[in-house]
C-alpha cells in the first residue's frame, strides 16, 4: 500500500470510527456469537498473495464486529469499564502511526519527559503525597507485581533481586480475601508463592480487618517468616469496598512493611474533592496504582503507577547491557527500569490529550454525574418489590438481587438471579456481570462508560424490572 492509498482508506477508517461512536447503541453489547463461530470464518492459511484493503475491510465488518463486545456501549453496566473518548481515540492513531518504542530518553525524549509531567499533574490532581514519584504502567496486574518485587527486594536488603529466594525464609504478602486475584498471580509470578499470601478476613463494612491483619503478621514473624507486602484496596472488584487504610497503614509503619494501595478503579474518583476524605492514611503508602482506562476516559492500556521510593524497584530491575548505554540517563528517569517489559508504549500522549481536551473540571463533572446516578439507581431498587440492594453505592457501583418470595431458599434465589443475569445478557439491550456476595449470587451494576446517561441508566434498571416479572419462578 502506497501513501496515497493509505491517505483514502484513513480518511475511509475515521468516517466509519465516527459512525461507530454515534451509533454502538444499535450493537448489543455482548457479542452473540457462539464459541468457534469466527473461527469458522477464517481460512486456515496466510493468503499468498495481497488482499485489497477494500476486501480487509469488508471482512472486518462483516466477520469480527459480530463477535466484538461493545465495551464503549453507555450500557455496558459489567466488569468496570474499559473507557475510550475521542480525545483518546485521535492520541491513539497518532502513537499508532510514530510507532515509538519508548523504553529509554533518547529513544523519544518527548515521551519520557510527556510522562513525568502528566503523571505529576495526576498526583496533584488525586492529592497523593508530594513524595510520590509515577511511572505509566500497562495494567494494575503489572503495577501490583512490580510492588511485590519491590518489596521483597526492601524485606531482603537487596537479597531478592540478587540470589532470589531459594535458601532465605518464606515472604508473605498480605490481602483481603476481597483484594484482586492479580495479588495472588504477581505472588506467584515474583517467585513468593500462592501459599504465602495471606487472605485477611474483612469485617462487616467488607473492609479487610486490622485486628486479623496483626493477628497474621505476629504468627508469621513468631514462625520466622518475613512480612514483605501489605496489598490494600481502595474499591474493591467485587463490592467496591475499601480497607480501613489509615488503621492498616499504622500497622505497616510500625511493623516496617510495604503498603500497596490497588486503586485500579475507583482511583479515578479522587479527582472529586468530596471523595478524597475515604483516603485518609495515603501518607503511610509505599506504592499506589489507580487506572486511567477504567474510569478516566483513556483507551486502554494506561495504568499510573505510584512509587514513594522508586529505588526499590529499579533496584531490582536495574540491568544496563551495552546497547541500552545511554550519556543521558542520569538526567531523566529511564523507565524501562520501573516495569517489568523493557519496551514501552507512548502512553502518555493519550492521558495528555484527555485531561487537556475535558480539563480538570470537565473530568470531575462526568465522575460526579456517574456518582450521583449510581444513587438514584440505589434508590429505585429500594423502591422497587422483589428487590434487594445487596450492598449500598460505593463510588459508581452497586449490587443488588432478586427475591419476590420471601419464603424461598437461597438455592432457589441464587438460580433466580443466574437465570436473571443469562437472560439480560442474551438479549444484548445491556451488559452487567454477578459476584458471590455473603453466600449468595448478587448482581454488579457498575456505572461509569464516557457514553453512559442517566437515560442509559433508567432504561437498564426498567429492562431489568420487567425481565425478572416475566421470569417463571422455580418452586420454593
Amino acid at each position: 500500500m502506497d501513501i496515497d492509498e493509505f491517505r483514502v482508506h484513513a480518511h475511509t477508517f475515521a468516517d466509519w470510527m465516527a459512525d461507530y461512536l454515534t451509533s454502538v447503541e444499535q450493537y448489543p453489547v455482548r457479542s452473540q456469537v457462539k464459541p468457534g463461530e469466527v473461527l469458522a470464518q477464517l481460512p486456515v492459511s496466510c493468503p499468498e498473495a495481497s488482499e485489497s484493503m477494500d476486501a480487509i475491510f469488508a471482512d472486518f465488518k462483516s466477520t469480527i464486529m459480530p463477535g466484538i463486545t461493545h465495551w464503549q456501549h453507555p450500557k455496558f453496566f459489567a466488569y468496570f469499564t474499559a473507557n475510550s473518548s475521542p480525545p483518546s481515540v485521535l492520541a491513539e492513531m497518532l502513537t499508532a502511526t510514530l510507532g515509538a518504542q519508548c523504553m529509554l530518553w533518547e529513544t523519544s525524549p518527548a515521551a519520557t519527559e510527556l510522562e513525568a509531567r502528566v503523571t505529576d499533574w495526576l498526583r496533584t490532581l488525586l492529592d497523593l503525597p508530594a513524595e510520590f514519584v509515577g511511572s505509566i504502567q500497562d495494567s494494575a496486574s503489572a503495577a501490583t507485581l512490580c510492588a511485590l518485587i519491590a518489596a521483597c527486594n526492601k524485606a531482603t536488603a537487596g537479597r531478592f533481586a540478587r540470589a532470589g529466594l531459594a535458601g532465605g525464609p518464606p515472604l508473605i504478602v498480605y490481602a483481603s480475601t476481597e483484594a484482586h486475584s492479580s495479588v495472588e498471580k504477581g505472588a506467584r509470578i515474583a517467585g513468593i508463592g500462592a501459599d504465602n499470601v495471606r487472605k485477611i478476613p474483612t469485617r462487616d463494612d467488607d473492609g479487610m480487618d486490622p485486628d486479623a491483619l496483626l493477628e497474621a503478621i505476629r504468627q508469621d514473624r513468631a514462625a520466622g517468616r518475613v512480612p514483605a507486602c501489605i496489598v490494600t484496596c481502595f474499591g474493591t472488584t467485587g463490592v467496591g469496598a475499601c480497607d480501613p487504610l489509615r488503621q492498616i497503614g499504622t500497622i505497616a509503619h510500625e511493623q516496617d512493611i510495604h503498603l500497596h494501595v490497588d486503586a485500579a478503579w475507583a482511583g479515578s474518583a479522587l479527582i472529586v474533592p468530596e471523595v478524597r476524605a475515604q483516603l485518609t492514611g495515603i501518607e503511610h503508602a509505599d506504592s499506589f496504582v489507580f487506572n486511567p482506562h477504567k474510569w478516566l476516559f483513556t483507551n486502554f492500556d494506561c495504568s499510573v503507577f505510584y512509587m514513594r521510593d522508586p529505588s526499590a524497584l529499579t533496584g531490582a530491575l536495574s540491568l544496563t547491557p551495552v546497547y541500552l548505554e545511554s550519556k543521558n540517563s542520569k538526567q531523566a528517569p529511564e523507565y524501562r527500569d520501573w516495569s517489568v517489559a523493557l519496551g514501552r508504549r507512548f502512553r502518555a500522549l493519550k492521558l495528555w490529550f484527555v485531561l487537556r481536551s475535558y480539563g480538570a473540571e470537565g473530568l470531575r463533572q462526568k465522575i460526579r454525574d456517574h456518582l450521583a446516578w449510581t444513587e438514584g439507581l440505589a434508590d429505585l431498587i429500594r423502591r422497587t418489590p422483589g428487590f434487594e440492594l445487596t450492598t449500598p453505592p460505593r463510588f459508581a457501583m452497586l449490587s443488588f438481587r432478586y427475591a419476590p418470595d420471601p419464603r424461598m431458599e437461597a438455592t432457589a434465589i441464587n438460580d433466580l438471579n443466574e437465570r436473571l443475569l443469562r437472560q439480560l445478557n442474551d438479549g444484548g439491550t445491556l451488559y452487567l456481570t454477578k459476584t458471590h456476595y455473603r453466600g449468595g449470587v448478587v448482581i454488579r451494576f457498575v456505572i461509569g462508560q464516557t457514553y453512559t446517561t442517566w437515560r442509559h441508566v433508567q432504561e437498564g434498571w426498567e429492562l431489568i424490572r420487567t425481565t425478572a416479572g416475566a421470569l417463571q419462578q422455580p418452586a420454593s
